[in-house]
């Protein structure tokens, strides 16, 4: 029984996603293709597709993106992150493709963590393949599940993060890692801090992920320079290295390379005053510990320490985290020992409490009470000033020296001020002198921001305002504020500070033109380094948002954290005329306006602070408090046994109910309200059968047409759980349109019928129909263009259904058939129905070709951009050749003894296989290729010709297959090669002479 149940849930393929995954995960280096070096220049949707499927790529690019952080394959992380942008990023189709590449990337990485969890893999192979095809409504619930807010699909919402840490320093994820999750939680703008240098191999990766995300990256370095006796924080970011080719010549010069290699010996030392910190709590701090949580721990070994951090760098946060982990195995050994046979009353209440230290115990508290958090950096300084000559130079030098040793290093950059452990007063001293090197301002860092406590926060605000607005008045009175304060400061009397602030006043004209360049601005930044028990990174926007996360972020408490900055923004709309436009339509006023292409982009103008508001500014991420309660299942690892829900229905078995839910209140209104026997048994099935076809035939118009050159069937283009849905909605029609509408209310209401009032008829019923579609479409999820597109196909379906009336009417009187009126009045709502299908079908049909011809198009023209690109390579290794003769004699590229020449001829091989592959399996590929190749020059209908017939060499591109340049699965695109590529060569020289002849053709205007 129990088999028979499971047997109605879940669908072989989710069965065999997870086999693959499994595989992967089990034995990454059995894929044929890792490691060769061609497979990237393959299409994700071309001829690889015959090699492994989409999910195995994905697999496999999500494990080597997550699980080689300390092997250092950096090379492997990278090409992992631009596999997975090419098959899930930029392939994936729908309503809302950007929101669904998120969606299933988080996934695929839960699916890749549940290994060892079947039932809980099963369910995610399910929501990956379900959230494949895009349905609003299902990406959406999964977002919420994620705890993932939806961004727009113009991709322009303001979301960023000014301070996050990758695993190079103290967080836990690789750089490309990072990279990745930024993009997942919909961020745009991010800045990777470092401290105290940076590898260039570091510097590579975290710009060539951020390169192939979109992301607007920037690099920052952290240092702790002195001031006043004590350490502040400095984060450096350079300014003109725009791409990674400038930023590691910059790293090269020797000047750099000197300066990076005191941090490195600044990071030494810290490390054996890390092993000093870690003695002292093996001493003292680990037996106050045990007493107080009543357990039993060995001392920590510095070793192991070591073996804990990398590859980052030793920190005083890493140490607290190591700790942390010894103290919870500990109290794992405690409880498993106290598990030990019987277990008596008293053991059970030790196993609760100790289970309950276990979650409440967290890193903070070994921070504050057991390695004495607040006293660190005196506690360095103090080590620093005890070494003396031996403490490396970074760690000596005062605020003003370290910018200007920044300043012989590069002549553009920004410094941001760390407020951390810093006055107003220091703020007002620092930025006085820094002559106007700090232009920016951390004002608010998550991991020390209080709600409750930021009187240092609004005050460092006040003055920010001050000196940029550049009234003098204003910031008088701000920094003799500062002034007084200081003075009831006893240690700052001590420190001779008021006469320092008093100069500054004097001297506030200097002050103010010191930022006339670079005004001062704020900056906002999570801390984030990946870990549980703090907000995750990203911030975002409110306004810059949809509207329905907007409204639902206003009203649910979501965990999120709203802050007191309102950021001011402005909408700009950026209007480029249309490609193209046909010679039918374009003599129609105003056609071009309308046709034009609209681009929007938010833009930020400036932040204010709004203490006594919530602002429009919200965490992407959520509370530990929430994040404890409610864990991503991909974070927390539980293997609880949930109850199946319909969701996980097997898909024949969803569609089937779907339709049989539909078609339940189709038949009982029949049934119920018709008295002739063909209405009365069979209008249920006519119903659907209108439905139904429509859907089909749309599909196939629009997917390529009944007659089709390419490989495949009609059936393929048909989304049977598309249909299904369609035929679920259409059944609630029947009782709204036939009952309701027409009988109720028009017939035995209004006295409206065909005898006196067909027009107002079938015009209330389109109306009352075009209503109901807005309605369950809006309730679907779809776009507004869909919404409102299904309203206005009703309305335009009113004269057809009078057409069709009438024309049915004749026909009818033409056979002599009595009460010809009374038929179409019984028929009324099946006509209505035919007429809005009849429409629905045409307007559809073309929605489904112009998608399919706009991704074609886009899928082609990298393919064509790719082929010019190497084949201008090829003209630069043969200087003396007529450039367009390179490919005639394409055997000598083959055998060619410059390898380089040979590897250009294989690229041009893969490219004609893509294309190929294209013309036989995608939608709509014939007719965009056709046309795309009538709109090229002479000389590029000649190049791309004749790398078309580089397929005529199968001897050497089947030994391509079986070499391996698609894996060892390599059996089924080589057939498909050797049995299509004559006909797809035929198809392209029928191509060649049509075009010719449509040349030939041609006549100059008169």
């Amino acid at each position: 029984m129990r088999r028979a149940i499971n047997s109605i849930f879940f669908d072989q393929r989710d069965y065999k996603l997870i086999e693959i995954v499994n595989s992967v995960y089990s034995e990454p280096k059995t894929l044929g293709y890792t490691g060769k070096l061609l497979y990237p220049f393959f299409h994700p949707l071309g001829i690889k597709e015959l090699a492994e499927s989409r999910g195995l790529r994905a697999a496999y690019s999500i494990i080597n993106l997550m699980e080689s952080i300390k092997s250092g394959d950096i090379t492997s992380r990278l090409e992992a992150l631009a596999g997975l942008k090419d098959d899930i990023v930029d392939t994936v189709g729908g309503p809302i493709p950007k929101n669904t590449s998120r969606v299933l990337l988080q996934i695929m990485k839960d699916l890749v963590r549940a290994k060892g969890q079947p039932e809980h893999q099963l369910k995610l192979a399910h929501n990956f393949r379900i959230a494949a095809f895009g349905k609003p409504r299902v990406v959406r619930n999964l977002l919420d599940h994620y705890h993932l807010l939806e961004m727009p699909e113009e991709w322009n919402q303001i979301t960023f993060d000014d301070h996050v840490h990758d695993a190079n320093t103290s967080g836990r994820k690789s750089a490309t890692h990072l990279i990745m999750d930024a993009w997942i939680k919909g961020i745009r703008r991010l800045r990777v801090i470092y401290y105290h240098y940076i590898e260039p191999k570091c510097a590579m990766e975290l710009i060539e992920a951020a390169r192939i995300m979109e992301i607007d990256l920037r690099i920052g370095i952290e240092f702790w320079p002195l001031h006043r006796g004590r350490y502040i924080s400095l984060i450096w970011v350079s300014r003109g290295l725009p791409n990674l080719e400038t930023f590691l010549s910059f790293l090269a010069r020797p000047s750099v390379i000197q300066f990076m290699e005191q941090g490195k010996a600044l990071v030494k030392f810290q490390e054996n005053y890390l092993y000093l910190l870690l003695d002292r709590f093996n001493e003292s701090g680990r037996m106050e510990l045990c007493r107080d949580l009543d357990i039993t721990m060995t001392p920590v070994a510095a070793e192991e320490f070591l073996g804990f951090v990398e590859p980052g760098q030793p920190s005083f946060q890493y140490l607290a985290e190591f700790i942390h982990s010894k103290v919870l195995k500990a109290i794992q050994v405690q409880i498993s020992r106290l598990k030990e046979g019987e277990v008596a009353p008293e053991a059970e209440t030790h196993i609760d409490r100790l289970s309950k230290t276990m979650n409440d115990f967290m890193v903070g508290d070994i921070l504050e009470q057991y390695l004495d958090a607040a006293h660190f950096f005196s506690g360095l300084y103090d080590y620093v000033k005890e070494k003396g000559d031996c403490a490396p130079p970074r760690l000596c030098v005062q605020f003003c020296t370290l910018l200007d040793q920044i300043d012989d290093l590069l002549d553009d950059f920004r410094i941001t001020l760390n407020l951390d452990r810093l006055g107003p007063e220091d703020v007002l001293e620092l930025l006085y002198e820094s002559c106007g090197r700090i232009s920016r301002i951390e004002i608010i860092n998550l991991k020390k921001y209080n709600p409750l406590d930021n009187e240092i926060m609004l005050r460092v605000n006040e003055l920010q305002a001050a000196v940029n607005q550049g009234s003098i008045l204003k910031l008088k009175r701000v920094i003799s504020k500062i002034i007084a304060d200081v003075q009831k400061k006893d240690a700052d009397q001590k420190e001779n500070r008021p006469n320092k602030l008093s100069l500054i006043l004097n001297d506030i004209d200097e002050f103010k033109h010191m930022f006339d360049v670079r005004p001062i601005k704020l900056r906002i930044g999570s801390d984030s380094t990946g870990k549980p028990g703090h907000y995750g990174m990203g911030f975002a926007v409110i306004d810059t948002l949809p509207f329905r996360v907007r409204q639902k972020i206003r009203k649910e408490n979501s965990g999120r954290l709203h802050l007191p900055v309102n950021v001011k923004t402005s909408l700009c709309t950026i209007t480029s005329p249309p490609e193209f436009i046909s010679g039918a339509i374009s003599w129609i006023p105003g056609i071009r306006a309308f046709l034009s292409i609209k681009k929007r982009k938010w833009i930020p103008e400036f932040f204010l602070l709004h203490p006594a508001s919530e602002g429009n500014l919200v965490t992407l991420g959520r509370s530990a408090l929430m994040g404890q309660q409610d864990n991503f299942v991909a974070e927390s690892g539980e293997k609880s046994k949930s109850k199946k829900s319909f969701k996980y229905l097997n898909t024949p078995l969803k569609n089937f109910f779907k339709v049989f839910v539909g078609f339940i209140p189709a038949q009982l209104c029949f049934m119920l309200t018709k008295d002739w026997w063909l209405l009365s048994y069979f209008g249920a099935l006519i119903w659907f059968g209108i439905t139904g076809i429509r859907n089909v035939i749309q599909s196939v118009l629009g997917g390529g047409g009944i007659r089709r050159a390419s490989r495949l069937k009609w059936n393929d283009y048909v989304s049977w759980d598309r249909l299904a849905d369609s035929l679920l909605f259409t059944g609630f029609s029947v009782p709204l349109l036939d009952y309701l509408v027409k009988t109720l209310l028009l017939d035995n209401t209004l006295g409206i019928t065909i005898n006196n009032g067909p027009v107002m008829l079938y015009s209330v019923m389109g109306l009352a129909n075009g209503i109901y579609l807005s309605t369950h479409n809006f309730f679907r999820g779809l776009p507004k263009g869909a919404v409102t597109g299904n309203f206005f196909r009703s309305i335009i379906s009113i004269p057809v259904a009078v057409v069709l009336n009438a024309g049915i009417g004749t026909v009818l009187g033409f056979f002599n058939i009595p009460n010809v009126n009374g038929v179409l009045q019984k028929w009324a709502a099946i006509i209505s129905k035919g007429a809005s299908d009849i429409v629905a079908g045409f307007i559809e049909a073309a929605a489904d070709r112009s998608v399919y011809t706009r991704l074609r198009k886009q899928n082609i023209r990298k393919k064509i951009s790719e082929l010019f690109d190497i084949y201008s390579e090829l003209i630069m290794l043969f200087p003396e050749t007529e450039e367009l003769n390179i490919l005639e004699n394409s055997k000598m590229l083959l055998d060619n003894k410059n390898s380089k020449v040979r590897d250009l001829a294989t690229l041009i091989i893969i490219n004609a296989l893509d294309l190929f592959y294209f013309w036989m399996y995608l939608p709509r590929a014939q007719s965009s290729l056709i046309r795309m190749v009538s709109e090229m020059t002479p000389e590029e209908k000649i190049i791309f010709f004749q790398a078309q017939n580089m397929l005529r060499h199968e001897h050497h591109i089947s030994r391509l297959f079986v070499d391996g340049i698609l894996g060892r699965n390599f059996s089924r695109p080589l057939s498909f090669y050797l049995i299509l590529y004559r006909s797809y060569l035929k198809s392209i020289e029928k191509v060649k002479a049509s075009i010719l002849q449509e040349k030939s053709d041609e006549r100059p205007y008169l």
